[in-house]
């Protein structure tokens, strides 16, 4: 899969399916996918994003604390949005307004705040518009 048009932000499974052998067809499409919006200059992440990443790989695929905080150096070169205290407020809002999980609505705040008009991510509903910001699920077979 190619990175759509636009800023793209990427929910933490995209990248732990990156690390993931046991998905090999994920692990693929993730691969491609975040290389082709590296390349274009659209991919996005959160800190949040980063620290879930960090317990995911290492907890749940056992890799390497060393590889992971390498991968997190690399992954740092992608634009960055760090969560203010006025995130975490609108994130609640979004969870009380539209029933999302707490964690996922930090994510969709910080996709909207980025200006982001993809949301990937394998959590939430597939096609799902919020304002200008769509979420893709990438792994759904069209």
């Amino acid at each position: 899969m190619s990175c759509m048009k636009g800023r793209s932000f990427f929910d933490t499974n995209i990248l732990v399916y990156r690390d993931d052998s046991a998905a090999l067809e994920k692990q693929q499409i993730s691969i491609d996918l975040m290389e082709s919006c590296w390349r274009e200059g659209n991919a996005v992440i959160s800190t949040q994003v980063l620290q879930e990443y960090f317990v995911a790989a290492t907890r749940k695929l056992g890799v390497p604390v060393e590889v992971v905080r390498r991968k997190i150096e690399l992954f740092a070169g992608l634009s960055v949005a760090s969560i203010e205290h006025e995130d975490v407020l609108h994130a609640i809002n979004l969870h009380t307004t539209h029933g999302f999980s707490f964690w996922d609505s930090l994510i969709i705040r910080m996709a909207q705040k980025t200006a982001c008009r993809i949301l990937y991510s394998e959590d939430m509903q597939h096609g799902q518009k919020l304002g200008d910001l769509m979420i893709v699920n990438p792994f759904v077979v069209a």
